[in-house]
């Protein structure tokens, strides 16, 4: 995929997102609530939350894609967290249990320092923290 694929968050565009106040940011990532929205030829189903000076990123399930739709994902997701002066990123990816696994992700995830865990909340997830 390339850099310039069109993102959308609830069918705002990425670039209208970076211009909006940070209230408005906030409101549409709808934190603690699951989002979807599209990148390229996928649908990613997400959900943003915060903790403790940490952006938690939680993909649920991404649907088509395969362009590069996580890379530009941890771009995006990575230059948004250092501009609101967050200090890490926790990436949890729930395709260690969701209905059709997909064994090329899980290796791909495992190759990007990815660590499949038992998380006290989520289960089985493959996990990565970032600092940033």
């Amino acid at each position: 995929m390339s850099q310039s694929a069109r993102i959308e968050i609830e069918g705002t565009s990425l670039e209208d997102l970076r211009t909006m106040p940070h209230a408005d940011q906030d409101a549409l990532l709808a934190f603690g609530r699951p989002i979807s929205f599209t990148m390229g030829s996928a649908t990613v189903l997400a959900e943003f939350n915060r903790r403790d000076g940490t952006l938690l990123v939680n993909l649920a399930h991404i649907d088509g894609g395969g362009e590069g739709v996580l890379l530009v994902l941890w771009k995006h997701t990575r230059a948004f967290a250092i501009e609101r002066q967050f200090s890490t990123v926790r990436w949890n990816v729930h395709a260690a249990t969701c209905a059709k696994p997909n064994p090329r992700l899980q290796r791909f995830l495992r190759t990007h320092e990815f660590a499949e865990i038992d998380d006290p909340d989520y289960g089985r997830i493959l996990v990565r923290t970032q600092r940033l």
